[in-house]
């Protein structure tokens, strides 16, 4: 069993979507880059037009109530009162991992860095680990799932003996669910908020395309999420995502269709990394996973050509490529990778 020991609560900066990053790493490459760094979806949700009184007038009350019922409703939640909305689910960890006393928080990984420094901003010794059954010794367990980068999916009943294992220790387990809206409904940790210590991350801006809206749930009993809610304060989620997030999460036919297209467009990326000779190794449908020893100057090689990869300091050996979302920019990675294997190595500084 792997364990690291991560208790550093400096900000994370080296995240998927930096284009002011990649302009000065990458300051000859051609323009527009081709930002393949992130797993946000590519088609964005096309929401109606916003009425002038979700950016004049503060939140209404009774829209985050119907935002929070809609959200129940969708993601399987026992009721709106199991549902706190925040401006994106990156607000919610520090809180919600001072849901529990300072002890000792077990993060299974490789994974989304920021709990490791959520964890620690809340006091608490954090340990990572790629063995799950670590977590069942922590104060605050945590398990993204499926997992950023690699798609890992725990399943559902396993997650439940960890949750049931954690609770005879007084703690918590959080299950950050990013990325649930492109897996099995069933695997969702959603409708156990009350038969164990569990609390939910759902993330919006990922699955419907719109990362900038800034929206995210914590789903979790009555009592948590309502601390949650006390915690951020009145007119916490905009106006103009309480609009474009209510409409988003109740358009069920949009989320189906986009489903469907969603497999179908990683099922073409496959097939063109693979005719590349890249191992698909993971993933979800909005990222693939690819395992090469070499990352790195495939890294440089392609945002050389202005196409972004995401590297991972502490997975040298791997890479998370989001959808191209159009045949136009699947060509484009498509030439770019073309011939990859015999460039020469990365300049000094153009990779990282």
């Amino acid at each position: 069993m792997a364990r690291t020991d991560c208790n550093d609560a400096r900000p994370v900066t080296d995240h998927g979507g930096d284009l002011g990053r990649a302009a000065r790493d990458f300051a000859a490459a051609p323009r527009p880059f081709l930002d393949l760094s992130t797993g946000i979806n590519p088609h964005s949700y096309p929401h109606s037009p916003l009425a002038a009184s979700a950016l004049t007038r503060l939140p209404d009350a009774e829209a985050t109530q119907r935002l929070a019922a809609t959200a129940a409703a969708l993601y399987g939640a026992p009721s709106p009162a199991h549902v706190a909305a925040a401006p994106g689910t990156q607000i919610l960890l520090p809180q919600v991992a001072r849901l529990v006393r300072p002890g000792r928080a077990v993060i299974l990984g490789p994974t989304y860095a920021e709990h490791r420094r959520a964890a620690a901003l809340a006091g608490h010794a954090v340990v990572e680990t790629d063995d799950p059954q670590a977590l069942a010794t922590a104060d605050l367990a945590v398990v993204v799932n499926p997992n950023n980068p690699d798609g890992r999916l725990l399943p559902r009943g396993r997650l439940m003996a960890i949750a049931e294992a954690v609770a005879r220790r007084g703690g918590l387990l959080v299950v950050d669910e990013a990325f649930m809206d492109v897996a099995p409904a069933a695997a969702s940790l959603a409708g156990a908020l009350d038969a164990a210590p569990v609390v939910v991350l759902r993330s919006f801006g990922k699955f419907f395309g719109l990362a900038g809206v800034r929206l995210g749930f914590a789903l979790a009993a009555p009592a948590r999420a309502g601390r949650l809610a006390d915690e951020l304060g009145p007119w916490a989620v905009s106006g103009a995502a309480l609009a474009i997030g209510g409409e988003a999460l109740a358009d069920r036919a949009w989320q189906a269709a986009m489903r469907r297209r969603l497999a179908t467009e990683a099922a073409a990326l496959d097939a063109r990394l693979r005719a590349h000779g890249l191992a698909v190794a993971g993933g979800t449908s909005l990222y693939r996973f690819v395992a090469t020893p070499q990352a790195a100057r495939l890294h440089a090689h392609l945002g050389r050509r202005g196409i972004l990869l995401r590297a991972f300091e502490r997975l040298p050996g791997a890479l998370r490529i989001g959808l191209p979302g159009s045949a136009a920019g699947l060509a484009r990675l498509d030439a770019g990778l073309a011939g990859w294997r015999g460039a020469a190595p990365a300049a000094r500084g153009d990779a990282r």
